[in-house]
Parts: C-alpha cells; sequence; structure tokens
C-alpha cells in the first residue's frame, strides 16, 4: 500500500493528521538536518498505523517534504 506524506519540520507538536485515504500531513519537533525530520515522521506514520517502522520504506522523496511511503505486508 502506497501512502502520500507531506512532512512539516520545526513544528510545534507531532501529529499525524489523515487528509485522504491515501494523504496525510506529518507535523514533526524536529528540524530538516540530516534527516532526522524523516526519520522522526517514519517513526509518527508508524504509531498511527500501529506498525513496526521496519514495515514503512520511502518510495520516492527522501529529502524532499513531500514523500510517497509503501506499506509492506
Amino acid at each position: 500500500m502506497l501512502i502520500k506524506v507531506k512532512v512539516f519540520p520545526s513544528s510545534k507538536k507531532e501529529e499525524v493528521i489523515k487528509k485522504t485515504k491515501d494523504s496525510f500531513e506529518v507535523r514533526v519537533k524536529e528540524k530538516p538536518i540530516e534527516g532526522m525530520a524523516t526519520r522522526t515522521a517514519i517513526r509518527a506514520v508508524s504509531l498511527f498505523f500501529g506498525i513496526p517502522a521496519s514495515r514503512l520504506r520511502i518510495k520516492k522523496g527522501h529529502k524532499q517534504r513531500n514523500k510517497i511511503f509503501e506499506i509492506m505486508d
């Protein structure tokens, strides 16, 4: 399953907001330095879905705000 994620680094609080069936906004406190915001976003999405972070993989957008995650079975 593929989902679209827009990451907002340097936010005041961490949250995952579902926009559509397969589109989410993820707000994280971390700054976008050396992938810290991306790693925190992966952790937040995994907690939101209740799955281990090892089941999430970034398909597109490693260094961009807009990302496509794959949830592996």
